[in-house]
Formats: structure tokens, sequence, C-alpha cells
């Protein structure tokens, strides 16, 4: 595949950047650089929104319809690249090959589909009263978007925006940008017009403050941490723009008594370990009662022994390594803590073996740990699970809830009904009874300092949307 990519989309075009400065892409397995792309700036993301808003009065009067089939002819075009996506993904990210053909590429193409259809069908207006009530887009969004899930969260945002009648400026993560780019060939394919959907990559500091301050931008949509998000919100406050919010989490799988154990274990272990534990919404804290606690620790152990590290592209891999050395020391950091804050450590950890090369974190099970220590408070990206004990339903849900995010969860029981209430009791955006699959259609977003909004879906959809109530 050629790695080479050395402009910007703006306006309908690839163009040259306003300075030669690069970035540097490097696969996290061999540690080499693979990749340059520019280092864009503030000026080229006053060039992106100037063609944003140039564009936006057009695309904001286009017919459903019409919207609809640029969605779905980008949908034709990612379809055809899903390999070389999957490929680019286990390369700049480091995911196994497998997990990246069926999420990080799969999901996304899955959200767009939906995204397809909700464009042609728009919210009808309605009548309150005298009242015309109609909902219009929001304007010129800024998507700024992080690397663990390159293409899956700048589809979250980009499909409902463009399906709305939105433009929009793409930020994507300066770790993994080669997917955005690969994205954005299928977009300059499908023939969307000049100036509705531009790219600038660069860094944070410079690239991302720039789209988040900028008094043209109408809203700014943002994946990633709590302290970005909390300074993008702050950005984005000084004009009273829209904000939409995806941030941390430090979900809780929570065991009853009554659980299928055995599958209740190795499902939280395998959803904790996802990507090699760098998902927001993975289930990092297992909760279990203390009645089956040893036996849960066994078999949490038995199921870490089986994931093994190694080169993404090779079948047998399991997992892959951190998408950066700063990420392996930030997760080391975290497991020596917990370890020092009284963690018993029951798989993996600092003395286990890895591979030569590569930013890889052995997959870690640590128990006993404190329900307000670090370690279950923090939220660590990496393939590090915390296990605690609880005496009930009650502890469970209260140590569940004793988090400043709430983002996702899970709980496991024989008795539905035990587990639904339960689930209604978590202080969190979503919860999985008994291993419900992930719906790509349901409402997607935090409580608490996991978030403001909600992504996928309708509900993805109205967050780029305004209300307007008409007199007659």
């Amino acid at each position: 595949m050629d790695l080479a990519r050395t402009d910007l989309y703006l306006d309908g075009h690839w163009v040259t950047a306003s300075s030669r400065k690069t970035l540097e892409v490097h696969n996290p397995t061999t540690e080499e650089v693979v990749a340059t792309v520019p280092a864009g700036s503030a000026a080229d993301v006053d060039r992106a929104v100037a063609a944003a808003r140039a564009a936006f009065d057009g695309w904001a009067a286009t017919a459903p319809a019409d919207r609809a089939a640029r969605l779905d002819r980008l949908h034709a075009a990612l379809t055809a690249r899903a390999d070389e996506i999957a490929r680019t993904v286990a390369l700049e990210l480091g995911t196994p090959l497998k997990v990246a053909t069926r999420v990080q590429a799969g999901l996304p193409l899955t959200v767009l589909r939906g995204y397809v259809d909700l464009a042609g069908h728009p919210p009808a207006p309605e009548t309150v009263g005298n009242s015309l009530v109609v909902r219009e887009p929001v304007g010129v969004v800024g998507a700024i978007t992080p690397w663990n899930y390159p293409l899956h969260q700048v589809v979250a945002k980009l499909a409902p925006a463009l399906a709305a009648g939105c433009t929009v400026v793409l930020k994507p993560s300066e770790l993994t940008p080669l997917t955005a780019y690969l994205l954005f060939d299928a977009i300059d394919e499908a023939g969307f017009p000049p100036g509705v959907v531009n790219l600038v990559p660069g860094t944070g500091p410079v690239v991302g403050e720039a789209v988040a301050a900028h008094p043209d931008v109408d809203m700014v949509s943002f994946t990633g941490s709590t302290a970005t998000g909390r300074r993008i919100a702050h950005l984005a406050a000084d004009r009273i723009a829209r904000v939409a919010l995806e941030l941390g989490g430090k979900s809780a799988n929570v065991i009853l008594d009554d659980a299928d154990l055995a599958t209740a274990v190795k499902v939280g272990v395998g959803n904790a370990f996802l990507n090699s534990g760098q998902t927001c919404t993975a289930w990092t804290r297992m909760l279990v009662h203390r009645d089956r606690y040893d036996e849960a620790l066994a078999l949490a152990a038995k199921a870490a022994a089986g994931y093994r590290l190694g080169d993404p592209f090779d079948p047998a891999t399991r997992l892959g390594p951190l998408v950066s050395a700063a990420q392996r020391e930030r997760v080391r950091d975290h497991v020596a803590r917990g370890l020092a804050d009284g963690g018993r450590l029951v798989a993996g950890g600092p003395d286990a073996p890895l591979p030569e090369r590569g930013w890889f974190v052995a997959p870690t099970v640590i128990a006993d740990v404190d329900p307000d220590s670090a370690l279950a408070q923090e939220e660590v990206f990496g393939p590090v699970l915390a296990v605690i004990p609880v005496d009930d339903d009650e502890h469970a849900v209260a140590v569940a809830n004793n988090s400043r995010y709430g983002l996702a969860g899970a709980v496991w029981s024989g008795d539905e009904e035990r587990a639904l209430a339960v689930a209604r009791r978590m202080r969190t955006g979503a919860v999985d009874v008994n291993g419900a699959p992930f719906n790509p259609l349901a409402p997607f977003g935090g409580y608490k300092q996991s978030g403001l909004g909600r992504e996928l879906g309708t509900y993805g959809l109205e967050e780029f949307l305004q209300t307007k109530a008409i007199q007659r």
C-alpha cells in the first residue's frame, strides 16, 4: 500500500499544507517510522473552515434523498477499501488483523449504512398548537477524533453530521492519520460537493485548539480524554458553541452470585483486553460476589494466559502492542502503582515475558483492588483488569457507581429481572446484560465526566440538528 501522504483535503481537492512541517507515523509493533503526513497549522484550519462555511448553505438545502445517495456512494467506496483499511489499522495502531477486519473496518460500515437510511428520512416537521416545529442543521462542525478506533470514531461523527446537512472539518489523531486518508480517498471518489468535508491533520495543541476555538465553527464534536474534553468545552463556551463530548470511562463488569461465572469472566476479560485495552468502554473493573471471588480469579488468570502477544498480521496473535512508547509507559506506571497500593498480581505484570520489539504490555489481572485506589478510579487504557470483591447487589451498585466516569458497564445474573434492576441503578450511559451484543443503533454516550451528548442512530443525528418554532 502507498503510505506517502503529503496534502490536506480542502474545498474538494488535495492541496499543499501551509507549512512544510510533518508528523511521523510509527508502526508500534516494530517501532519504525512507516510514513509522514503534513502537520497542519491554524492557517490551514482557517482555510478549511472557510471552505466549509461557503459550502454550508448549498449542502443544507440539498434534498435528503441526494444526501443519502452521496453517503451511499461513500459506503460503497469504503467497502471496496475494507481490506486496506483493516491492514492500515493493524500497521499504524497494532490491532490484530482479525479484529481490525471485524471491528475497525466492519463496524464503521454498519454505522454508515444506518445513516444512509436516516439521511433519506429526516425528522418530519411537527405541529404544536399554532407552531410549526422544524429541525435544521447546526452548521459547520469541527470533528476531533482519537487514535484507538481511527475510522469508527470519525464515521460516528461525520455520517450523522452530513446526513443532517452540516459541513465538516476533521482533525484526526496524529498517531493514526493514515486511516483518515483512506477515508478521504473514498470521500473524494464519492463526489461530495467542494467544501462539504475537509481534512486537516496535525497536533491537538495546534490544529485541535484552532478548530475548537474557531469563531466560524458552530459545533465541536470530540472523542478523547476527559482532560482534553474539558479544554475543548472551555474554548467552545467562550462563543457559546455547541459541543458533543465522548470522553473517558472506567466501566464496571458486575458479576452476581447466580451468574454463569465461566462465561461472565471469559467475556469480561475479552472486553477489558479488546484493542489491547485501548477502548473507552472497556470493562476494566470486574466486581465479583465474594462467595465466587477465588473461582473468578482462577478463571480470569486462565483467560489472560490465552492472549498471545505478537505481530498483528500473525493469525495466532490475540493482543497487539500499545499505540506508542508514551502510552506503554503510562500503562506500566498504572500497574506499578496498583501493586504498590496493595493489589495482588494474578496474571501478567511487569515481569511477564514480552516480544523483543514493540510497545507491548502483558495482559494483566490484579486482584484485591481497593475501590478508592488509583487503579480503580483512573482510566488505564491498556490490557489491565482490576478485580474487586463485593458482598451483595447493593454493595455492587455502590462500587460500580464509585467513579467520576459513567460510560458503559455490564451485569451478569441467572435472573434477568435481577440483572435489569442492577443495570437500571448503574449511573452509566450503557449497560450490557448477560453479554448482550453491541447495538450500533442505540444511543452511545456517558454520564458524569464521560461526556455530553450521544452518538449513533437517531440520537446521534439529533446532536447535529437545531430546533426552530415557526408561529402561524
